[in-house]
């Protein structure tokens, strides 16, 4: 019997409304804040059924929206990140007063040995943290630079 997906979930404020906020984790928005994020779109923009890739430290990864309500503040991706693991990415962004709480939510499976590795170290409670603490200050900074 398999094991089931590993999961993280991340969660931080950012001081921006969500309408600000929202646009920032779709596929071209995310250049804003990624250093490094060039998608590649395959088909369509952030609409449910759009898919893009990226290269990313070397590994290729392949995402198809899944799910794009941007009136409720979601947007949700499935992908495969080659030869390595595969999952879902689950964004939601909430108005919390004059701002936004975020919460990201990645559920991975590891293809093979190396790509379970991956995943455990990814989704280390200790590393995820840090990454949602880097993501909200680079979102930040891409929030201050729109004024």
């Amino acid at each position: 019997m398999s094991e089931a997906p590993s999961t993280q979930i991340g969660r931080f404020h950012l001081d921006a409304p969500v309408a600000r906020v929202f646009p920032l984790f779709t596929a071209l928005g995310e250049r804003a804040w990624a250093q490094g994020w060039e998608p590649e779109l395959l088909s369509g923009r952030e609409e449910r059924g759009s898919a893009f890739r990226t290269v990313h430290a070397g590994r290729e990864t392949t995402w198809i929206v899944v799910e794009y309500r941007p009136s409720e503040g979601r947007v949700s991706y499935a992908r495969l990140a080659q030869g390595s693991n595969i999952g879902l990415v689950d964004v939601r962004c909430d108005a919390a007063g004059d701002g936004t709480d975020v919460s990201v939510r990645y559920t991975l499976t590891g293809l093979n040995p190396q790509g379970q590795e991956f995943v455990t170290e990814f989704l280390d409670p200790g590393r995820y943290g840090r990454m949602m603490d880097e993501w909200r200050a680079a979102i930040t900074g891409a929030l201050s630079a729109e004024h």
